[in-house]
């Protein structure tokens, strides 16, 4: 897995972590896929995600269990 697409740099979203070069937080992919969202849906709705910045998302949130807090 590309660890290289998750970021955290504390002048974007406050250090929270993020698909690189862009502001949407690991949190919301993981929070609106628990809610029911498809990774087709996600994808649609933020144009500058990929397929392979939502799972980079999720394998981050595997390894770091602190990552919704």
């Amino acid at each position: 897995m590309n660890t290289k697409l998750i970021e955290c740099n504390p002048s974007i979203m406050m250090g929270k972590p993020v698909i690189a070069g862009t502001r949407i937080p690991v949190e919301l992919i993981l929070e609106k896929f628990a809610a029911g969202e498809t990774i087709e849906q996600l994808l649609e709705s933020y144009p500058r995600l990929t397929q392979e910045g939502i799972l980079a998302a999720f394998h981050f949130a595997a390894q770091d269990p602190t990552t919704t807090t």
